[in-house]
């Protein structure tokens, strides 16, 4: 195992990833709080509402990140690069074990000071959840402070995008206050963000407002009014009838309706696909696996669900992710079909994103002329991913963002699809696939890297527990004259210190 040299300075570690750019609303990266004036408070309508009290550890994680609540030591900008957060800079050390983090000078929202202590303390904690947060899935992470101003960061094994996986929101930094004694995170008041996250209306409504002390200074907005709205419908005509500013992940059927010039497209590293069961039911059988794989047809899903806002799928690293454009390898051996005739399979898929029931639908209608009998389950994602990651279906349509845990992709492969992954929707346990996962892993230099990830990505398509569907095309609704809003190919961001109306 090659180590990685003995000092990568950030900005060193760079890992292209995305054509286009990630832009604000008005045309360029939301600009800092310099503007004149201040703007108004923002209403934001989100597609997903907490499912675990915005525990930093889930995916509740995503919408403090979305609302500008959280910071890490890193973040992702649109090449996948780790660039500077509430860190300054870093390096590795020789044997690449560990990294030292220097900390900018900075303020929790509690007015306590941000230090190397209180950032140990809060990657320890990150690190004994359980769930482990799938950013560092099969990694041991440990953290502690060197003196007051730098953090060492150290994995078990040999690291070479641990900044890149520091830039994932369930490694946020918290004050010393929001931890409990029960393992439970507060997140009201304690982050770093430009918004505190001040009032928490159950899973339905939550109030921010403008942080007057973060370290990249006052944002322009005052605060945010953010609702949950599962319904895309609901979600669009919130934004039509003037109740909305930003809308989140607006459905393909209400684009045209919207007032022109407030949708606005971004191409992204999400893929819609059909999750196969693996380890238990008919899908636990490779030949039935390989029949529903036959039976589906992604053009379909592309042209009739998504109406150009999608394209049909190439594998888990779609071509919006230039590094993977021709370098495709073809999946080996796969089993051959058995016949399914007569086998019941129930596929769940969840309403939050609207298209995904039709695609469902569209599914369903495919494997039941092979011979299936189908039985769809739609609910709402907060009350499906128990289930969903405890293996109680036969398959599964969900759309995913692969780069959105760490913008690296052989940590998608490791969470995603090897038997002790976290967010391994499959069951999938294949002694071959976790080892081209290993083997990528065990690679520093990012093409190196990203070549291994694609032998790996081949072998996990090779055992048909993932058939994908669709590449998408993420909609923003923005009102008009809100600007500053961020389009994020990695759907991490959409308020931050520039956007205003």
């Amino acid at each position: 195992m090659r180590s990685p040299r003995p000092r990568l300075i950030a900005g060193l570690l760079l890992v292209p990833l995305l054509t286009g750019c990630f832009a604000s609303s008005d045309g360029g990266r939301a600009a800092g709080p310099d503007g004149p004036g201040d703007g108004g408070r923002l209403r934001v309508a989100l597609a997903f509402p907490p499912a675990e009290n915005y525990s930093p550890y889930g995916m509740d994680a995503y919408d403090l990140s979305r609302l500008g609540v959280v910071e890490g030591l890193t973040r992702l900008d649109a090449n996948g690069t780790a660039v500077p957060a509430l860190a300054t800079s870093w390096s590795a050390e020789p044997d690449g074990t560990g990294w030292l983090f220097t900390l900018r000078e900075a303020t929790f929202q509690d007015g306590t000071e941000v230090t190397a202590q209180a950032v140990a303390t809060a990657l320890t904690r990150a690190a004994a959840a359980d769930p482990a947060p799938s950013a560092i899935s099969g990694v041991e992470l440990s953290a502690e402070a060197v003196g007051d101003r730098q953090v060492r960061v150290g994995t078990a094994e040999p690291d070479p995008v641990l900044p890149l996986r520091l830039t994932n929101p369930s490694l946020a930094v918290f004050a010393p206050a929001a931890y409990g004694e029960d393992g439970t995170v507060n997140p009201v008041g304690t982050a770093t963000g430009p918004f505190e996250l001040t009032t928490i209306t159950g899973d339905t409504a939550a109030t921010l407002d403008r942080f007057e002390d973060h370290w990249g200074g006052r944002a322009q907005a005052s605060g945010i009014d953010a609702t949950y709205i599962s319904d895309g419908t609901a979600r669009a005509n919130a934004l039509r009838t003037g109740e909305a500013d930003i809308a989140e992940a607006v459905p393909v059927a209400q684009i045209a309706a919207l007032e022109e010039g407030t949708a606005h497209e971004v191409d992204t590293a999400r893929n819609t696909s059909l999750f196969l069961n693996t380890a238990a039911g008919a899908f636990e059988d490779a030949g039935l696996r390989a029949a529903a794989r036959e039976a589906i047809d992604p053009t379909a899903v592309a042209e009739g669900v998504y109406e150009g806002y999608a394209q049909p799928a190439q594998g888990i690293f779609g071509p919006a992710l230039s590094w993977a454009e021709g370098k495709r390898i073809a999946p080996p051996d796969r089993a051959g079909a058995t016949d399914p005739t007569g086998r019941s399979i129930t596929i769940a898929t969840y309403s939050d994103r609207p298209e995904l029931p039709e695609a469902a639908q569209v599914v369903q209608q495919q494997l039941e002329r092979a011979g299936f009998t189908v039985r769809l389950e739609v609910r709402t994602y907060a009350r499906l991913e128990s289930d969903l990651l405890a293996g109680a279906f036969d398959a599964a349509v969900l759309a995913r963002n692969v780069m959105l845990d760490t913008g690296d992709p052989v940590t998608v492969l490791a969470s995603g699809y090897a038997c002790e992954g976290s967010f391994n929707l499959s069951a999938l346990c294949d002694a071959h696939v976790d080892a081209l996962i290993d083997e990528a892993r065990a690679q520093p230099e990012p093409g190196a890297r990203q070549d291994a990830a694609l032998r790996a990505e081949a072998a996990v398509l090779a055992t048909d527990a993932e058939i994908p569907l669709v590449h998408l095309k993420v909609v923003t609704g923005i009102a008009a004259g809100v600007t500053g809003v961020a389009l994020d190919p990695y759907e991490r961001e959409i308020v931050g210190l520039g956007t205003r109306r």
